[in-house]
């Protein structure tokens, strides 16, 4: 067993807005956090080298690999998975666009993809297709060909810029 194992840290973050405190092995990653220590089995550990984007979580609202992030770099963090994010509503018209545009198939990519698109989406302004295609380039999806990804993402972005005007 390794150092980073062996050594174990005392951790206050907030997931899906409720505070957690556990402790973990120093060398933790959060995806593993999430998936082992919490129960949060909605973000999916993937390629495990932050390639393939289903990990995606948000952490102070920014978009990351939970594969890459170590979870004792998250003390007093702000982070929110596919869970919280449903639960609560937050994506539910990503949701619905993903399934009126086939834009998902075997699903295993979809909480990483909604997780973030919503980000970008977040960020405000109604983006380009190219635009889209650039924030989502990081999470890959095998099935759908992307076209229909970047149509739900561009009519979520699009409907929601224009509820903020009326």
């Amino acid at each position: 067993m390794t150092d980073a194992f062996r050594n174990r840290i005392d951790l206050e973050l907030t997931v899906n807005g409720e505070a957690v405190e556990l402790t973990v092995p120093a060398g933790r990653h959060l995806i593993d956090l999430l998936r082992l220590d919490l129960g949060l089995t909605g973000s999916h550990a993937g390629c495990e080298h932050g390639v393939c984007g289903a990990c995606t979580v948000l952490v102070d609202g920014a978009p990351v690999r939970g594969c890459l992030t170590l979870a004792p770099q998250l003390g007093g963090a702000d982070v929110w998975t596919i869970e919280g994010l449903t639960d609560r509503g937050l994506v539910a018209d990503l949701q619905a666009a993903f399934v009126a545009r086939n834009a998902l198939q075997c699903g295993y990519c979809t909480p990483g993809m909604l997780v973030a698109a919503k980000a970008l989406i977040d960020a405000g302004g109604t983006p380009s297709r190219a635009e889209i295609r650039e924030h989502m380039s990081g999470n890959y999806c095998r099935c759908t060909g992307y076209e229909a990804i970047v149509d739900a993402v561009e009519t979520v972005a699009r409907d929601r810029a224009e509820g903020a005007m009326s």
